[in-house]
């Protein structure tokens, strides 16, 4: 039994590597280009913990809007509650 869970394990690794692997940009990849890791995956074990610690990148934080000039964005719409006009017509 224990050797099976751990083929199960190194399998389910495996395959959750592979499809991270497939599924990260080009740009989010370190140390070693995507076809290589693509090899390393395949390891058993140690190539899919390493992609997973060593080879995925962070993703990059979303770009901040920038005020220039003293331009300030116009603000977003209102909900009824925050309309004063609104509330004056109930």
């Amino acid at each position: 039994m224990g050797k099976a869970l751990l083929l199960v394990v190194g399998v389910v690794l495996v395959v959750y590597a592979v499809f991270d692997l497939i599924a990260t940009p080009k740009h989010q990849v370190r140390v070693l280009p995507k076809a290589v890791w693509i090899l390393v995956v395949f390891i058993p074990f140690a190539g899919a913990l390493l992609w997973i610690f060593v080879g995925h990148g962070k993703q990059a934080p979303p770009p901040q809007p920038r005020n220039t000039g003293g331009w300030t964005p116009p603000p977003g719409p209102k909900g009824p509650d925050d309309d004063p006009d609104y509330l004056r017509n109930l």
